[in-house]
């Protein structure tokens, strides 16, 4: 498809993916003015028979999965629920010897409220979220803010607020300097307007990719999965097209049934040590006659090229070539991304 068939219609949605490293910086010279917070967050740990359960709805409950490895990794006993399932399939897990830590950019969905009010603080909740006075920043016993600012509707800013700010309860948690993790996690909002300066550039070069592609499957490892879970849900919910996100690993067992020349696989570099693992599965869907790209360093599209990083920072930039393929999706048939038909930005109904 030429450029000039290409009509990018540039909404609110466009100007919050554009607002993130403005917002990102925010959300990291707060959360460094409010260290505090994270120190009575590594007091919580300290107590003896705590268990952790990690909670949020849509991209929240993503957003989640880099902290469930962390503590996973620090010898924590950690589950990790939807919140409407810990309401009516898991209330037990609301107990004295619970941590919870609850995410939710509101801070008031309907099954948000309905588990601070079910819980009646027996459990101890840590709350992130990125509206002040809300239900969740009321009655937690701890909440960190994001600071990310307004949002239109899918979730862009306040996202990559949720995971710095989990980054950073990360390091409380397993008693760790936060100096040198906000060193650097300061670096990605440079990185993220680096890439962004080209936004333009990286819808057209997408949309000329995208001739008869009626599905997206996007596929990673390890802390990438929280950009698989949340890099589908933008696509299902900006752009009303096909998405499915799952491990790499996952794909081979039996989804892979699904390549076809009509379905695109994207896939995260990810971490080095399973980077191999996912290259070999790009090279062999493009075996089984499908068509896939890589997201990340080594990435044959320049679109979906970022920045060689092994570090923390990964999460935060794995989000951007995604929301390039949102806009050039909308921007094929010339309608808006990230208008919500159906949906609202607060789910307000169980």
């Amino acid at each position: 498809m030429s450029q000039e068939h290409t009509n990018i219609v540039e909404g609110p949605y466009l100007l919050d993916i554009l607002d993130q490293p403005r917002a990102l910086h925010a959300t990291l010279e707060h959360l460094q003015k409010d260290l505090y917070l994270l120190r009575r967050a590594a007091a919580i740990r300290r107590q003896p028979h705590a268990r952790v359960v990690l909670t949020g709805m849509g991209s929240s409950l993503h957003a989640l999965y880099p902290l469930e490895l962390a503590l996973t990794a620090q010898g924590e006993t950690v589950c990790r629920a939807e919140t409407a399932e810990l309401i009516h399939a898991l209330p037990a897990l609301l107990a004295p010897d619970s941590v919870i830590v609850a995410v939710s950019q509101s801070g008031q969905s309907a099954e948000m409220i309905r588990l601070l009010d079910q819980n009646q603080r027996r459990a101890r909740i840590i709350g992130v979220t990125n509206t002040e006075n809300s239900p969740l920043h009321r009655k937690s016993d701890i909440c960190i803010l994001t600071h990310s600012g307004d949002e239109f509707s899918v979730s862009t800013k306040t996202y990559l607020g949720s995971l710095a700010a989990l980054e950073m309860l990360a390091a409380a948690w397993g008693g760790l300097d936060p100096e040198p993790l906000l060193a650097e996690l300061s670096t990605a909002p440079e990185s993220l307007a680096s890439y962004l300066a080209s936004w333009r550039d990286h819808v057209q070069g997408l949309a000329s990719h995208l001739d008869d592609v009626l599905q997206y499957f996007i596929l990673g490892r390890g802390r990438s999965l929280a950009s698989c879970g949340t890099g589908a849900l933008i696509l299902k919910e900006s752009t009303r097209t096909f998405a499915e996100g799952m491990s790499s690993a996952a794909f081979r067992h039996g989804p892979l049934e699904m390549v076809s020349p009509a379905s695109l696989v994207l896939v995260f570099d990810g971490d080095p040590d399973t980077r191999h693992l996912n290259h070999k599965l790009v090279r062999t869907i493009r075996e089984c006659g499908g068509r896939a790209e890589t997201i990340g360093s080594e990435s044959q599209l320049t679109a979906l090229r970022l920045p060689e990083n092994q570090s923390r920072t990964l999460t935060l930039l794995e989000m951007a070539p995604l929301q390039m393929l949102t806009l050039a999706i909308a921007a094929r048939t010339g309608f808006e991304a990230g208008r919500f038909r159906h949906a609202a930005k607060i789910t307000t109904e169980e």
